[in-house]
């Protein structure tokens, strides 16, 4: 695959994540906070995965618009079948990263939309992420040389942290028990290193790295979908994304999130024991 390298393809591909991102936003608040709340089902039998209507609507929504727009470009989404592309780029979908959180109420959910090398077995390498919070009306986004944010308060460059000590860091993770008990043990211990904790902002807190507003974010389980837009924002920042050994976590699971390399190294030492 090659990589696009012309300012007039790289301008159709933001313009393509730009109108996707709009659609989202869209779709997403028809239904956001609903009247007595939003019913959902679950998808994962012994425990709570939830899905909503507005999850689903809110794919169809943009694949509509990439069979439109980009039919020659694979889909990798949550929600419905993937479909190989013939460009060499997959555009990776999350409707609504935080369900829980959407059908709560609350607006720390996110809309992510990562462009990505395509490979054999499923998205590679991103080149470019959307963060979007419809509610607030926040987008961050990261690749081929642009890393900003728009916002109620405007347009601002997006630049991760610059070197602390680990005592002094701020860590996110979207649950407390952080997936299976040994890796829930290895976060804990790193918690215990750090200067202050905080859980449940799903999708929000990698865009937080990208702000520059927090350090870490160490998170397990994931899929590619979850990470694959944040992770384009956070490196277009400055920032560090890899699994918990070092290698790309493009495909999810283990995922630490870093403001600088120094912190992500620091962190990784702890989480390897």
């Amino acid at each position: 695959m090659t990589v696009p390298t012309s300012a007039a393809e790289i301008d159709v591909l933001f313009a393509t994540a730009t109108a996707l991102a709009d659609a989202a936003r869209e779709e997403t608040l028809k239904l956001f906070r609903s009247p007595g709340g939003l019913a959902a089902d679950n998808k994962l039998a012994g425990g709570f995965d939830p899905v909503t209507a507005a999850d689903k609507a809110t794919e169809r929504r943009l694949r509509e618009i990439l069979a439109e727009r980009r039919p020659e470009d694979g889909i990798f989404g949550e929600e419905y079948d993937n479909r190989t592309g013939t460009s060499g780029l997959t555009w990776v979908l999350d409707p609504i990263d935080g369900t829980r959180g959407y059908m709560s109420g609350t607006p720390t959910w996110g809309v992510l939309i990562g462009l990505c090398e395509e490979l054999p077995d499923g998205p590679g390498r991103p080149l470019m992420g959307i963060v979007d919070q419809p509610y607030v009306g926040e987008r961050f986004i990261g690749g081929f040389g642009r890393a900003e944010m728009t916002g109620p308060m405007g347009r601002t460059a997006l630049a991760t942290r610059k070197t602390r000590a680990l005592d002094q860091a701020t860590l996110f993770s979207t649950f407390p028990e952080v997936g299976t008990p040994e890796e829930g043990a290895a976060f804990a211990r790193l918690s215990q290193q750090v200067r202050l904790t905080r859980y449940g902002m799903d999708c929000y807190a990698y865009a937080l790295i990208a702000l520059g507003q927090i350090d870490l974010v160490v998170e397990a389980g994931l899929h590619p979908y979850d990470v694959d837009g944040p992770i384009a924002v956070i490196e277009a920042a400055g920032g560090i994304v890899t699994d918990w050994q070092g290698g790309p976590a493009w495909r999810g699971g283990r995922v630490l999130a870093a403001a600088n390399p120094e912190i992500h190294a620091a962190a990784m030492a702890v989480l390897n024991g």
